[in-house]
């Protein structure tokens, strides 16, 4: 039986390669609900090629040209917030892919772990926000979740096998990002037409911004702690530039364990899907005739704040983390409206911290608290044109 599949931000980076390791294997899967928040002419495109059970769009001014391009085919057409995180809980989904950006993935997530679902998560912010609420409702409703990321996904494969092994640290690498060799100097000035310029992964605009600031790799430190159950001291990140070595796990007897490949994203996906069977693919092979000089470095929390914050982050707990994924969320947003500097999300992001109320065991209902009054916060200080 075809294992279907629902996507939720099939139109983004994620998403299409999602669909493209869908097409290469349709005898093993099959998209049974797509789900966009904007892109409704792309989600179209999908729908009529991939023929799923439903469709939701998120913007509910984009629902008529949705409804009328598909009124010729029995694909059940929806539209909202209300949709989007009831689609999830249909009874013939075995896995969600979350590949949403940014804490909207939240409530659909946690819904679909209430109905029992698989979840393959490549929604950082999800677990960034209420870890220790997902891991909670994970374990209660006895649902695997199943890393996208390709660093996660890395660690994910270092650890199979080691049941009973102690983990004695994770090692996240890190491409470094557009900017890794910048002074200080040279950071004040960089522009989002810069920043959106990545050496090595294509993905979409607000990941590839948290990327060039590190703050991607942040986020990566948490959801790793969520994920694998490990301290934040345990925790490493090492500045990989080539990306081919995509994580790495060291075990109590010294020995690392790596995962190396291509920088090609459906592997991941793949491999959330098909876990723990691998299957066949075309991708691309990597070939070491070609792949000759590979390094390492340590990365500097001072020319990329990001990183040293999203530790103190962790480090502080409770709803912090929810805090800074905000904050980011607001800085990224002005910094691609030319409204903030590439340094000053830090700066922001840091005084955001210090304004919101920290809560040392939130509830959902905090989160949602939280998560509004740090918009408000980091809204206001972006306001103020001093960064």
């Amino acid at each position: 039986m075809k294992k279907q599949i629902a996507i939720l931000g099939s139109t983004g980076s994620i998403g299409t390669q999602a669909l493209q390791v869908i097409e290469e294997h349709p005898d093993l899967y099959e998209a049974y609900a797509l789900t966009a928040h904007n892109k409704v002419d792309l989600l179209i495109q999908q729908a009529r090629k991939f023929m799923p059970e439903a469709v939701v769009i998120v913007n509910e001014e984009k629902y008529p040209r949705l409804r009328e391009a598909l009124s010729d085919l029995p694909i059940k057409v929806y539209a909202g917030e209300e949709a989007l995180c009831q689609i999830v809980e249909s009874a013939p989904i075995h896995l969600v892919l979350t590949a949403m950006v940014g804490y909207a993935g939240l409530r659909p997530t946690i819904n679909a772990i209430r109905a029992g679902k698989a979840i393959a998560l490549a929604n950082k912010e999800t677990l960034v926000v209420a870890g220790e609420l997902i891991n909670n409702l994970a374990n209660q409703y006895h649902i695997p979740i199943l890393p996208v990321d390709s660093e996660h996904s890395a660690v994910f494969q270092c650890l199979a096998g080691e049941m009973g092994n102690p983990v004695e640290k994770v090692i996240l690498t890190a491409s470094g990002g557009p900017f890794r060799a910048y002074t200080l100097e040279q950071l004040r000035t960089v522009t989002k037409e810069q920043a959106l310029h990545h050496p090595n992964w294509s993905m979409g605009a607000k990941i590839t911004i948290d990327s060039a600031s590190m703050m991607n790799k942040g986020f990566e430190v948490m959801e790793a702690k969520w994920l694998f159950g490990v301290r934040p001291d345990q925790i490493e990140v090492v500045v990989h530039p080539q990306s081919v070595i995509h994580s790495m796990v060291q075990f109590q007897d010294s020995a690392i364990k790596a995962q190396l490949g291509m920088p090609d994203m459906r592997l991941p996906i793949q491999y959330a899907f098909s876990y723990p069977d691998r299957v066949k693919s075309s991708f691309e092979r990597l070939d070491f005739s070609k792949c000759t000089n590979l390094t390492f470095e340590q990365p500097d929390t001072k020319r990329f704040r990001n990183l040293a914050l999203a530790y103190e982050a962790l480090r502080q707990a409770g709803n912090m983390p929810c805090i800074v994924n905000a904050a980011n969320e607001m800085v990224v947003a002005a910094f691609l409206r030319d409204e903030i500097s590439f340094l000053g999300m830090s700066e922001v992001i840091e005084q955001t911290m210090r304004k919101v109320g920290h809560i040392r065991i939130p509830t959902y209902e905090d989160y949602v608290a939280t998560d509004a009054e740090a918009r408000r916060k980091a809204l206001e200080l972006i306001g103020r044109n001093r960064y």
